[in-house]
């Protein structure tokens, strides 16, 4: 059985779970989000590259950079 091709699922999880922290009004529930978003592109990636979705692969790798960019500035006004 191909485990990885389950990748996908842990990852739609964990990508909506920090959608919904990031529209928090609380800016540590906010930075938890970028944080939870960082971890979701990541394994968007790995799904990514095992599957051969290249598509997939640019779009997470600039969402990881926007999220990078998030977690900084919440970071600076936590």
């Amino acid at each position: 059985m191909d485990y990885l091709s389950f990748l996908q699922w842990p990852a739609m999880m964990v990508n909506i779970l920090s959608v919904w922290l990031l529209t928090s009004q609380s800016k540590n529930k906010r930075h938890a989000g970028f944080v939870l978003s960082l971890f979701s592109n990541l394994l968007w990636i790995m799904w990514g590259w095992y599957a051969q979705a290249f598509a997939v692969l640019g779009l997470q790798i600039a969402l990881a950079a926007m999220n990078i960019r998030g977690v900084r500035k919440t970071e600076s006004n936590a």
